[in-house]
């Protein structure tokens, strides 16, 4: 919000006046009464191995985070960039393979990779996309220095928490709207909805059908599944409402069983199709890679695409965007070290007290390493992790992250922030202006996820 010497950024500026004339005790009833809102409407993530609070609210800071539109525009220059690099890449991939003919990507990133998919080799999916939904991770490192933190082209989450935010800071300070032109947020479920009809499978005939699969109640996304098929008018469906009926995915309605063009799932792969992958997933519906690869079907995010969010594979984006794009990337990577590699392992080894350490398939914040803020004991078991599994790490530099504020008890404090904004992509690319700013809440912590102790709050993409 300020510069160095104490001055108010302008995207800030209508904000920080408003500030100034407030009364902080009220806004910090403010934030109880949001607190209250999430609660009762059930905004709450689980959190695996916590017994004793299995199931949280998300911490809510009132203070958006203000993006200037100049700002946005260049990002989202650079986010398109990414997300068709991505696509192309994974289409590459399970065809013709030519990054690899071409000296740009060692086959054995590919070969053995637990997230490749061989049963999606010479498959095309309806449109030709692979990658529906896009979170992309992005940190700030100072003004107009942008990194990608990591790709999610799985199933990423998150979006229901941006909305919510939204409609929760609308409802308390409508006055800081009418102040301040701010970029809509809240239309996401209608591009979705748009985007998933758009590549609607060769057996579709007439307007398509689309339905959100949920592994059920007990997963950590569960609100986030039933928001989104609410918000999108759509069924939200379990594996055991839906069967293959003559080539087709049907699901169980008071008429009858109805086919199902579009399926937005949010199954991970392993447990999508008990026939094709893990013979003892209850999750899943028995047949659907079948009926997907002859056409009866599109699933989305397309199975396979989790190589992409493959931390070793993610070291290659620089090469991956230039080499299907032509042009070099608009974000840059953070700098990466593979510790499959003999001489970035010594490196990482040497200098673990300094790095950040990451599990090629992890996610959430869970099996990592912070240097700066881990015990020596902490670095020696995690060292001993390193020796007998190098390939299943990268690490990185430990970044000066930028800070937002926050609101505390005694007024406002910076704290660390990434930001997540999701990408729609069918027959065109949409970009939400904004996404989720995931915050550190405690003092010094450069860990955002939620599952780790970071909270939310609204980010705002001005106009002009």
């Amino acid at each position: 919000m300020l510069l160095a010497d104490g001055t108010v950024r302008q995207p800030y500026q209508r904000f920080h006046e408003w500030f100034c004339a407030q009364n902080t005790e009220e806004l910090g009833a403010k934030a109880h009464e949001a607190e209250e809102f999430f609660r009762r409407t059930g905004i709450t993530f689980n959190v695996y191995g916590d017994e004793e609070a299995a199931e949280r609210l998300i911490p809510f800071d009132l203070v958006p985070r203000i993006i200037a539109k100049a700002e946005w525009d260049r990002l989202a220059e650079g986010i398109e960039q990414r997300v068709q690099a991505l696509n192309a890449f994974l289409d590459d991939i399970y065809h013709d393979q030519e990054i690899i003919k071409a000296g740009k990507l060692p086959q054995s990133l590919i070969t053995g990779n637990e997230a490749y998919l061989p049963e999606m080799e010479g498959f095309r999916p309806p449109g030709g996309v692979y990658t529906h939904i896009i979170g992309t991770d992005i940190v700030q490192v100072a003004e107009n220095e942008f990194y990608v933190l990591e790709d999610n082209a799985r199933t990423p989450s998150g979006v229901s928490y941006m909305i919510e935010n939204r409609e929760t800071m609308m409802q308390m300070f409508p006055e800081l709207f009418a102040q301040n032109r701010v970029r809509p947020v809240e239309t996401y479920p209608h591009h979705l909805r748009r985007s998933l009809a758009a590549v609607a499978p060769p057996a579709c005939k007439d307007k398509p059908v689309v339905a959100v699969l949920t592994p059920g109640i007990h997963n950590s996304a569960y609100y986030e599944h039933a928001f989104l098929a609410d918000q999108m008018g759509v069924e939200l469906i379990e594996g055991s409402d839906v069967r293959e009926i003559d080539g087709r995915i049907q699901m169980r309605t008071t008429e009858g069983y109805t086919p199902i063009d579009v399926l937005y799932r949010r199954v991970d792969d392993a447990y999508l199709d008990p026939k094709a992958f893990r013979p003892d997933s209850v999750l899943g519906i028995p047949g659907i890679m079948d009926v997907y690869r002859n056409g009866g079907i599109t699933i989305a995010n397309a199975p396979g695409t989790g190589i992409a969010d493959d931390k070793a594979i993610y070291s290659y984006m620089p090469e991956i965007v230039e080499f299907y794009t032509g042009r070099k990337a608009l974000l840059e990577n953070v700098p990466t070290w593979r510790c499959a590699d003999a001489d970035s392992l010594a490196y990482v080894l040497e200098h673990l007290a300094e790095l950040v350490v990451k599990e090629v398939h992890g996610s959430g914040g869970y099996g990592m390493l912070v240097g700066p803020a881990s015990t020596k004991a902490e670095c020696e078991a995690f060292a001993a992790k390193l020796r007998e599994r190098p390939g299943n790490y990268i690490a990185q530099p430990t970044l000066a992250l930028s800070t937002v504020p926050i609101l505390t008890d005694q007024g406002l404090s910076p704290r660390h922030v990434d930001l997540r904004p999701f990408v729609l992509v069918s027959d065109t690319v949409h970009i939400i202006p904004g996404g989720l700013t995931r915050v550190a809440l405690k003092e010094g912590s450069l860990v955002v996820n939620s599952s780790q102790g970071g909270g939310t709050k609204d980010t705002w993409v001005l106009r002009d």
